[in-house]
């Protein structure tokens, strides 16, 4: 790798829309540089499914002469991106990791790259992710698996694997995921990136192909908080063709993130700080002295019961059993044969969810937001780890616990995601260091409905005090 390359891929969206804004280098040369990484690391890490190289160098060389004309369109001009291919992009590919869509081109653009295209951004193409947005793994097996840059033989984790992989080998400068049981934060856990769910409504999800109507969330995969919260600012806000899309104004994302934490009050689910991989466990306390005894935040055990229990985690189950199955029903009568074996059997199991039973789930999510709620009145934000273990293997299907207890993947995954798009807050999950085996270990920050801003301040503040991540050798 070139040094101008090393010096390019080594700065974050931030800085280097400073670079592109100072003229120290051109949307032309940034784009060059990401696809030789691409070139350099897709045969290693399997993050893209469609790389387009033409357009990025048509759409860059647009933004450089823009630009040079005065006609800068803000922080994202000229900055390379990729979204995860379940975000429709009008004449290019658009798989859903499946061989379903294996050959569909959309004619419309999901409403969160037409932001990011009117802000100046640049595709570099579509990510890999598992079959459907329907896992955990991101071992795609009609694509291939995408392999985590911090250890080849494991798990990115999923849907977003591709989104989180890039963003870790340095392969895109910011990317699009999307996240129905933690599939923005548990790739980012498992990656060292910085990923964001965004409160329920606060981004559209037009023209992006759905899990779970009522709990797909939309939003960035980034290396940094402060690049999380300049993608917000740019994806966010109402948007006429999402029902579903909140009419609550988005304030600048970027303001306060240098505030500091000092006298906030950081609530410690108790529900959710048990049965760790002892490095979780051990990097969890650490980011607790950091932001308690470091930053001056007051931390305490908060407990909610519902986030735990076994009738919400069965809630959650029906909801996106139902759901899904209600989108895939034509398809899964037509061409099961062409879905990926776990896949197919979620869809299968929705069939078993009776009318009252879905309603008795979605009466449970109100419940378990009640007592989110409850908590954050004597609380800033709510912290748990993001995963209770460090990325698995490839194919690996359980999880080895503290006591000889094993745990499927997906559980071991989820169990601390899912629950807030249960309730549709925003969380933001953080990487707080690596293991002794050198996987990143994350920690995840929960917040009131439509109060990114408070979820970012306290995940900026703990990011500059943990210092930086080393990156992964690839």
């Amino acid at each position: 790798m070139s040094a101008a390359n090393h010096e390019i891929l080594a700065c974050d969206v931030v800085a280097l829309s400073g670079m592109i804004g100072e003229r120290a280098v051109s949307p032309v040369e940034v784009v060059e540089a990401y696809i030789a990484r691409i070139e350099e690391t897709e045969p290693k890490l399997n993050a893209y499914l469609t790389v387009t190289m033409d357009l990025a160098r048509e759409m860059a060389r647009a933004a450089e002469g823009e630009i040079a004309a005065g006609r800068w369109r803000g922080p994202f001009h000229g900055v390379p991106v990729a979204l995860k291919d379940l975000c429709c992009t009008r004449g290019v590919r658009t798989t859903g990791g499946s061989r379903i869509l294996a050959d569909y081109m959309p004619d419309h653009d999901a409403t969160v790259w037409t932001r990011l295209r009117e802000a100046g951004a640049v595709l570099l193409g579509k990510l890999n992710l598992h079959e459907f947005a329907a896992g955990a793994s991101s071992n795609n097996p009609h694509w291939g698996p995408v392999r985590n840059p911090y250890d080849l033989e494991r798990i990115p984790g999923g849907s977003s694997g591709g989104s989180a992989a890039a963003i870790a080998a340095r392969s895109a400068a910011a990317t699009i995921g999307t996240d129905t049981g933690g599939s923005i934060r548990m790739p980012a856990a498992l990656a060292g990136c910085v990923g964001l769910k965004p409160t329920y409504g606060r981004v559209s999800r037009h023209g992006v192909i759905p899990l779970a109507f009522s709990v797909d969330h939309v939003g960035p995969i980034t290396r940094t908080v402060r690049d999380a919260a300049l993608m917000l600012n740019t994806i966010a806000g109402h948007d006429p063709n999402d029902a579903t899309s909140s009419a609550v104004p988005a304030p600048d994302f970027m303001r306060g993130l240098g505030d500091g934490i000092r006298g906030l009050r950081i609530g410690v689910i108790y529900e959710l700080s048990e049965h760790l991989e002892p490095a979780v466990e051990a990097s969890f306390k650490a980011a607790l002295d950091v932001m308690g005894e470091g930053l001056g935040a007051i931390v305490e055990e908060v407990s909610i019961p519902y986030l735990a229990m076994s009738a919400a985690m069965t809630a959650r189950t029906m909801v996106v059993r139902a759901e899904a199955l209600e989108y895939h029903e034509r398809w899964l009568r037509e061409r099961p044969g062409d879905y990926g074996d776990d896949v197919r059997r979620l869809l299968e199991q929705g069939m078993a969810v009776t009318a009252s039973n879905y309603v008795r789930a979605q009466r449970t999510r109100i419940l378990m937001l009640t007592q989110a709620e409850s908590a954050l009145e004597e609380c800033n934000v709510l912290v748990c780890p993001t995963c209770a273990v460090t990325a698995p293997k490839i194919g690996e299907e359980r999880v080895q616990l503290p006591g000889g207890d094993t745990l499927n993947v997906l559980a071991a995954l989820s169990s601390f995601t899912a629950p807030f798009n249960a309730t549709g807050q925003p969380a933001i999950a953080v990487p707080s260091g690596l293991s002794p085996a050198g996987l990143p270990i994350s920690l995840q920050i929960v917040g009131r409905a439509f109060d990114e801003a408070t979820v970012l301040r306290v995940a900026s503040a703990y990011e500059e005090a943990r210092g930086p991540l080393a990156p992964p050798s690839l």
